[in-house]
């Protein structure tokens, strides 16, 4: 993260003759954000944040870098190629376990929104059904809450009998289409639509959210490193970020049909349509924090993730005891949030 001069009103050498002593100066801080996946409208917050200026007017130059399927955001900030990272919490804890000392600085999502999708015809009513069925889940870090969930129903993952079958599900809904899989795992916001968007009625599906099997975990974190926070100039640039960030969330809230075109503006891959980043967005807003002091982790939603995760049992649980120092409330207090 460096630090450059830029000259507020000043556009080129020139105008600064005769500008003299009022001339005014800014420090700008550069930061780097990567993003836990590609650009959609489930990073809305920080697009519209870099578009409306506000992460400017706290004298910032923000990145944003996309995500994707090769990419591990943990691993990326260990390597210093990042400042800060939207992570979910159980691939933050797992990696903090392991050695990664990630550091929840602020929280700006409240809810879940983890499903795992069934289609009707299977015959699965409720997860007493699932015993011998497949179900598509994702991994590099996605699998942790679906592992905690089968391990608290007491179903093995590895095909055995009175167990279920795990198909290792790529980012789409194909498996389920094409009836390789009894259910896959969907998010609210965009996979569950997919499925629609192919041709199934709300009633052919069965929805499973996890927010209603007691097992819902943080999503969409923003995380440091723990190492940095000793730096109080690293402390007052993410105290400025977050509070622009959530300034970028509110604005999104309320403008979700603005806010997804501003994705849609910085979607350099042109995949993503306008029909579903607005339907996105308004998925989204459902699980924002919009409470007083949105954006502060509430301890009690990270315990609940903490117990999830230490129930996930077996042989490799996710995490093997209860993390210290994993989240802090510096941050949004220097903020004011």
């Amino acid at each position: 993260m460096l630090k450059k001069t830029v000259l507020s009103g000043a556009v080129g050498l020139g105008l600064l003759v005769g500008m003299g002593a009022g001339a005014q100066a800014q420090d700008m801080t550069d930061i780097t954000l990567q993003l836990k996946w590609v650009t959609q409208a489930q990073f809305a917050g920080y697009y519209v944040a870099k578009d409306k200026g506000f992460y400017e007017e706290e004298n910032l130059d923000v990145t944003i870098n996309p995500g994707g399927p090769d990419i591990a955001p943990p691993q990326l900030i260990a390597g210093g190629g990042a400042d800060v990272i939207v992570e979910w919490m159980p691939a933050a804890l797992a990696a903090r376990e392991r050695g990664v000392p990630l550091v929840n600085i602020a929280q700006p999502f409240e809810l879940s929104g983890m499903m795992l999708t069934c289609r009707e015809d299977t015959g699965i009513e409720s997860p007493e059904d699932f015993p011998g069925k497949t179900l598509g889940v994702w991994f590099a870090g996605n699998e942790y809450p679906f592992l905690a969930w089968m391990s608290r129903l007491g179903l093995a993952t590895d095909g055995s009998d009175g167990g279920v079958t795990v198909l290792r599900q790529g980012f789409n809904v194909d498996p389920l289409i094409q009836g390789q899989a009894d259910c896959v795992s969907t998010m609210t916001y965009n996979e569950y639509w997919q499925v629609i968007d192919a041709g199934f009625t709300p009633e052919q599906l069965v929805v499973f959210p996890y927010s209603d099997q007691g097992v819902a975990t943080l999503e969409d974190g923003l995380y440091v490193d723990e190492n940095r926070l000793e730096d109080p100039e690293f402390v007052d640039a993410m105290a400025r970020f977050v509070r622009a960030s959530m300034k970028g969330w509110e604005y999104a809230r309320e403008n979700p049909e603005e806010a997804a075109m501003i994705v849609l503006e910085n979607d350099a891959t042109g995949a993503q349509t306008e029909e579903h980043q607005v339907r996105m967005m308004g998925e989204i807003a459902k699980l924002l924090d919009t409470g007083e002091g949105a954006g502060r982790l509430d301890p009690a939603d990270y315990e609940r993730t903490v117990e999830t995760l230490l129930s996930s049992g077996g042989d490799s649980p996710v995490i093997s005891e209860a993390p210290e120092g994993a989240w802090t409330h510096v941050i949004v207090d220097e903020a004011g949030l």
